[in-house]
C-alpha cells in the first residue's frame, strides 16, 4: 500500500485494524491534512493518484516477461521432481 497525495493536498495513509492478540483483522486507507504531526514525514514518500496508476499501468505491462520466467522456473522445478 502506498501513501497517495490528493489534489486538495491531503494524504491517504495505509493503516492496519489488528486484534488484541495482534492478529491482522484488515487493511485500509485514512486520510490526514498538513495539521497532522506524521504529514511531512509521509509526504516525503507520498506518490499523486497519476504516479500510482501509471506503477500499476507499468507493472501490468511489464509483468508477461517475469510471469514467463516464473512459468519457465516453475517447469524446471516441476520436471526435477517428478519420476523419469
Amino acid at each position: 500500500m502506498h501513501v497517495i497525495r490528493l489534489a486538495d493536498g491531503r494524504l491517504r495513509v495505509p493503516v492496519s485494524l489488528l486484534s488484541d492478540d495482534a492478529r491482522l483483522i484488515g487493511d485500509a486507507y485514512a486520510d490526514i491534512g498538513p495539521g497532522d504531526p506524521d504529514y511531512e514525514r509521509l509526504n516525503a514518500e507520498a506518490v499523486t493518484e497519476e504516479e500510482l496508476e501509471e506503477r500499476r499501468r507499468r507493472w501490468r505491462e511489464e509483468n508477461d516477461e517475469l510471469e514467463r520466467q516464473f512459468l519457465a522456473f516453475k517447469a524446471e522445478q516441476d520436471g526435477e521432481g517428478s519420476p523419469r
